[in-house]
């Protein structure tokens, strides 16, 4: 018996690798400046909607936390509360309608000074330009316009507690900016 050789098939044809496309200089440059544009406009873009989240706020800007009730039970002291940039004074009949305790911005409403409490003088002394205000932040001498800015103040379970995010203007010293208290 013979063994004839099987018929070779011929192979499927093959298709050409096309070759690839080379990239030129320009396109190359064209594909980083829009590629470096892109990158630049999400970074811009997720900052800008950072700013839609809320923080939480601590001190100046928030409630603060100024101390036990106890603490300002002595009628005509004033106590700097540092974090909230503002003094609680307890104020008596004298300087005020009723007595009580009241929140004040320690910013001078002539141009912005900082105001500290002078105990030799029992008056707080705008250093700066002489404004002068008493217990109240009633304005007595200088050149301020007006009494000093006030902050919402509460008592809660016998803690003071002060609004600094909500500063008051005022023109006059009234009985709704002081929060009844005796000592």
């Amino acid at each position: 018996m013979s063994v004839q050789p099987e018929a070779q098939q011929p192979e499927p044809a093959r298709k050409p690798v096309p070759e690839p496309e080379k990239v030129s200089r320009r396109r190359l440059l064209r594909y980083l400046m829009w590629g470096s544009t892109g990158v630049f406009a999400l970074a811009t873009a997720g900052v800008g909607l950072g700013m839609f989240w809320p923080r939480k706020i601590q001190g100046f800007g928030g409630k603060v936390v100024a101390g036990p009730v106890s603490k300002f039970a002595q009628p005509l002291s004033v106590t700097v509360v540092r974090e909230g940039k503002f003094y609680v004074s307890h104020v008596t009949t004298r300087y005020a309608p009723v007595e009580g305790l009241i929140a004040l911005y320690w910013r001078c409403v002539h141009l912005g000074c900082t105001v500290p409490w002078v105990p030799a003088e029992d008056r707080f002394h705008c250093p700066c330009h002489g404004s002068i205000y008493d217990h109240a932040g009633k304005n007595i001498a200088g050149p301020a316009p007006r009494p000093l800015d006030w902050m919402p103040l509460t008592i809660e379970k016998g803690i003071v507690v002060v609004d600094t995010g909500k500063i008051n203007q005022r023109h006059a010293v009234e009985a709704n900016q002081i929060t009844p208290f005796k000592g």
